[in-house]
Formats: C-alpha cells, structure tokens, sequence
C-alpha cells in the first residue's frame, strides 16, 4: 500500500493570487500527492471556494491530484455538485477527489443563512447516494424525504469510472456514512488514537453493509510547522484547538522537526491511515514557501508513493 501525502490549505495564507500560483506550481514541481482546500463558505478569514479552487487548479496543472476536506454536502444541491465533480474531473483527466462531510452545525454556515441543522444527516445521507449514481449511471429516479429526481442525468461523466468518494467526520453516524456510501473516509484534525478508533468503526460497520473499503483508503488530516509552540502562529493555534475542543492540543498538531513530522505520520499509519492531508501553520507567502520547502525536503522523501 502506497502512503500518500498531500498539503491542504484552510485559511489563505499568501500575500496575493500570484504567490498562491506560485506554490502551487513548486507543490506539482515537488510532486506532493495531493492539495486540499478546506471548506467555509461564511468566514470573516480570507477563505477559497473549494470547488472553485480545484477547477482553478484543474487548469493550471497536469499532474497533481487535488480535493476538498472537506465539503459540507448538506449545504450543496446533489445534482449541480455531482455535475461541478464530474466536469472538473473530465476536464482534469480524473485527478479529482471528492470528500464530503456536514460540517459543524454551529459553523456560521449554517448560522448566518437560518439554514436548518435538523436531520442534516439524513438530507446528507440522500445527496452521497446520488452524487454517486449521477456519476455512473445513464438515468436516475429517486424518491426521498428532501431529493425526487426523474430520469436525471449528467454528461460528461467523470473521466475516472471509479470516481472516489471520500467522507469525514468521526461520529458513529459517520462510521455508518461511510460504510454505506463512501469508498474512503479522510479525519479532520484528530489524534492518531481518535483516527483508530474510527478506522475500527468504519471496519465494523463495513461488515453490516456487505461493503468494502481499500485498506489504504482510510486518510488522515494534522497541522504542522517548522519550528517550536513558542511561535505566534503555533500558539495562537493551540489557544483556539483549546477552546474548542477542551483538551490539550499537542497530539493534535505537530510543532518542530521533520523527525517529529515523521514519527507522527508513523503512529497515524499504525491506527490504520495510509493517506494524509498535511496543513501548513504558516502566515504570508514567504513563510508559507519556506514551511513547503522543508516539507519537501525533510518529509517527502520518506514517502515516495
């Protein structure tokens, strides 16, 4: 099985469009796995449009794969996003990997727009089973609590006939999700002991549902920098894991070599987790190509897959 890593952003970190180009082309030069755009649409940060970004990247690249981590489909209309996946993967020659979650029900997403959260989950649970038939099916006809399509259908398909199907989250209800309708499931900002945890779920709940995941399909995400928690950044980090999730937040990030780096991506992989979403702690362009440069060099190499 093949580990493989990429680097996802969440809030921007580059001083303008051009520098966030700039990284991108040295991210694909490097040959890093993946990038990964997190999801938010109402923030007071500067933040991409996930789907947005990775039809950008799509055309501004050959090579590299890119995703979203991930992107909440209870806020999406199932048929436009299914045709928004399978265009940028057609046009992309299939580097698209979709990956799908509720997001917080406290996210300003929600909040700000009087969105519902009630049975989120079940409207969730529709919206994944159709975006997975809309990608490999000629037709579609669905009767559901909140989705009733008649003869639907989407030209092109996506350029990938095995279009993946990545879910987050780490509830029970998640577990679940993902052994019903996805072909993977990617960890938020856990700790190597919460993603085992959900790995074992997802594996029990597969045996009920009569499915499979690959075993190097079970991804992880963590923050990192060069450097100690005494940087701003790290600490101001820190603070905010603190009140959110009220718990110490080492295990959460890693803060200092690419030796700590590496022992971290060893212990996700010993809880089951082969893939990686690794996200820079950097403020301003300059800091954020110095972070991937010693990413690339002090990491990756021990990664070649």
């Amino acid at each position: 099985m093949a580990t493989g890593i990429g680097l996802g952003v969440s809030r921007f970190p580059f001083d303008s469009a051009r520098d966030y180009w700039r990284w991108i082309d040295y991210c694909e030069e490097s040959r890093i796995n993946s990038i990964w755009q997190t999801d938010r649409l109402v923030s007071s940060e500067a933040m991409l449009e996930c789907l947005s970004a990775m039809a950008a990247i799509a055309g501004h690249t050959e090579h590299i794969r890119f995703g979203m981590n991930v992107a909440s489909i209870a806020l999406r209309d199932p048929l436009l996003t299914a045709k928004q996946c399978a265009t940028i993967d057609f046009l992309s020659d299939g580097r698209m990997l979709p990956a799908f979650g509720l997001g917080s029900a406290f996210s300003r997403d929600y909040v700000a727009t009087g969105t519902p959260t009630k049975r989120r989950g079940k409207r969730a649970d529709e919206a994944l089973q159709l975006l997975s038939r809309l990608w490999s099916e000629d037709s579609v006809s669905f009767q559901g609590e909140f989705y009733q399509y008649d003869d639907a259908r989407i030209e092109p398909k996506p350029a990938n006939s095995n279009m993946p199907l990545w879910i987050g989250g780490s509830s029970k209800v998640a577990m679940e999700r993902t052994a019903k309708y996805g072909t993977g499931w990617l960890g938020g900002i856990d700790t190597p002991e919460q993603a085992k945890l959900v790995v074992q779920g997802v594996k029990r709940e597969l045996e009920k549902t009569g499915r499979s995941i690959d075993e190097d399909h079970y991804g992880a995400s963590f923050m990192f920098r060069f450097g100690s928690f005494e940087d701003p950044i790290v600490t101001s980090t820190a603070e905010g894991l603190v009140s959110r999730l009220k718990e110490e937040p080492s295990r959460y990030l890693v803060a200092g070599t690419g030796g700590d780096m590496i022992t971290r991506i060893r212990e996700f992989i010993d809880a089951g987790c082969d893939k990686f979403v690794m996200m820079p702690m950097a403020s301003g362009t300059r800091d954020m190509m110095e972070q991937t440069r010693l990413f690339v060099e002090e990491v990756l190499p021990e990664y070649p897959g």
